[in-house]
């Protein structure tokens, strides 16, 4: 049975491919940041393996919200590597374990990447296609985001 929320059809299916692009973006750095807790060494290496820890978690979570999200909505939720690669925003680099700083580095550009297609999809959804709530959903990701970036760039600047 379809919503019926006061939402065209055709307005929600395109909010729920963007919330699929924005799943993928998730869950590809949700990967990425569990690839770095695996694999980080040096002098920091127990307090990165812990941070890295708590932000893959965190992750963890934000992605069930999405994909429900979409689900809430009538659409599908992506669940598969190939739907979460081929619609996924970010990069990854197979095959490379950067340096604790390259890590950080790399994640910092990643989240500061998903808080830019935030900030425009947000417009979308609102303005366009008139879902406020998908808006409001957005934008309290977006301010998680904002939040792990500034935590990334704070441990950044320890060295």
């Amino acid at each position: 049975m379809r919503p019926n929320i006061g939402i065209k059809d055709s307005d929600r299916a395109s909010v729920v491919e963007i919330l699929n692009e924005l799943l993928s973006d998730e869950f590809l750095l949700y990967t990425k940041t569990r690839k770095f807790h695996w694999n980080v060494t040096g002098p920091r290496f127990h307090d990165l393996h812990k941070f890295f820890e708590s932000l893959y978690e965190e992750l963890d979570g934000i992605i069930d919200d999405v994909a429900e999200r979409a689900r809430s909505l009538g659409g599908p939720a992506f669940g598969t590597m190939a739907e979460y690669s081929k619609n996924a925003r970010l990069t990854e680099s197979p095959d490379e374990n950067p340096s604790e700083d390259g890590m950080l580095k790399e994640l910092l550009n990643d989240h500061e990447a998903v808080i830019r297609t935030l900030r425009e999809d947000l417009v979308k959804v609102g303005e366009k296609y008139g879902d406020m709530g998908t808006n409001d959903f957005l934008t309290g990701l977006m301010e998680k985001h904002e939040k792990t970036a500034w935590f990334i760039r704070a441990f950044m600047s320890e060295k």
